[in-house]
């Protein structure tokens, strides 16, 4: 058989291929069923055409026609799910809200663990204030003389808000991520982050209140502290569901029930971005704005965080799924 036979016995197909892959460049959503399981066939009859190509006329320009033809067709065939615009808006409008659903005593056990030293340290510091210098990490009580003078240190110049919510942005997300990879220490370091935090916000707290600046304080934190902490619960309880996995994996083998928890793991994790975005957003430009009254900042963190979870315990529920447990 020579090149130019071999063009005039199968160009139709060739044709016909080209005009599927062509159209499906613009977008698939029009194929029906029959014309997408049309294009698979048509790709393996040309990739057969190309492979005898390639073996009885190499260098033909019929070759490198079929070659080209083949890397399109591939291209569109083995890509990903099409239209990942629909699969992100699903994550957030099914898998998200389930999966937490589904992992909600994760995030319940993140949250004991940083409220319970919270609340400890803070009613201490309160009645003993000299109990911070004990707890508290060194650069924290550098603040300790500015408390005493009834200051805080919370006041962000207009012109560094900018910047002071990109570094609170950027801090936050690191802190989640650490707690969530920190599951992998058997949950030990998610357990230390989420205690630490809890001793840094009780330390203070209670140290503020005794010297009569703790509402003040909480005038401040209110406003994106019900969306960052929530955040902080889920990304903690993620890290214990993966340490969960590795300390009783059940019936699976210890690599499998970490990497069954991983995947439902991460759909939390991605979750938190742009939850924490939004609060270092209101961190660092409503809660330091002195000209917002306190009440609407209470109003907005309290109508945040009652609209973050009405969306992560009501959305998606007309098609809860059944999950894989985590173990």
């Amino acid at each position: 058989m020579n090149p130019e036979q071999f063009y005039h016995d199968r160009q139709q197909v060739w044709q016909q291929f080209a005009h599927l892959v062509q159209r499906g460049q613009h977008s698939l959503q029009q194929f029906s069923p029959d014309e997408v399981r049309q294009l698979g066939q048509l790709y393996r009859t040309v990739a057969s055409d190309l492979a005898l190509a390639q073996r009885e006329f190499p260098r033909h320009k019929v070759t490198a026609y079929l070659n080209q033809l083949v890397a399109q067709g591939h291209a569109l065939v083995y890509q990903g799910e099409p239209l990942a615009t629909r699969r992100l808006r699903r994550y957030f409008t099914h898998r998200l809200p389930q999966v937490f659903r589904q992992t909600v005593h994760f995030t319940l056990l993140a949250a004991l663990l940083l409220c319970l030293p919270a609340l400890l340290l803070g009613l201490v510091v309160y009645t003993d204030p000299d109990a911070v210098r004990i707890f508290l990490p060194a650069q924290i009580q550098q603040l300790i003389p500015m408390v005493e003078q009834q200051e805080l240190w919370v006041d962000i110049p207009v012109q560094e808000r900018p910047y002071f919510s990109s570094v609170i942005m950027t801090n936050n997300i690191r802190v989640s991520f650490m707690a969530f990879a920190g599951g992998m220490t058997a949950g030990l370091f998610t357990v230390y982050i989420m205690v630490f935090n809890g001793l840094l916000l009780g330390g203070l707290t209670g140290l503020t209140a005794h010297h009569g600046v703790g509402w003040e304080l909480w005038h401040f934190v209110i406003g994106h502290g019900v969306i960052e902490l929530s955040t902080i619960f889920i990304a903690g309880g993620s890290g214990l569901m993966l340490g969960w996995a590795i300390i009783n994996p059940g019936l699976f083998s210890r690599r499998d029930a970490l990497v069954l928890a991983a995947r439902q793991a991460l759909y939390l994790i991605l979750g938190c971005v742009p939850l924490l975005i939004i609060a270092g957003l209101i961190e660092g430009f409503i809660s330091p704005n002195e000209n917002i009254p306190p009440l609407v900042k209470w109003a907005v963190g309290i109508g945040s965080g009652l609209l973050m979870f009405a969306y992560l315990l009501l959305a998606g529920r007309q098609d809860d799924y059944e999950s894989t447990p985590t173990h």
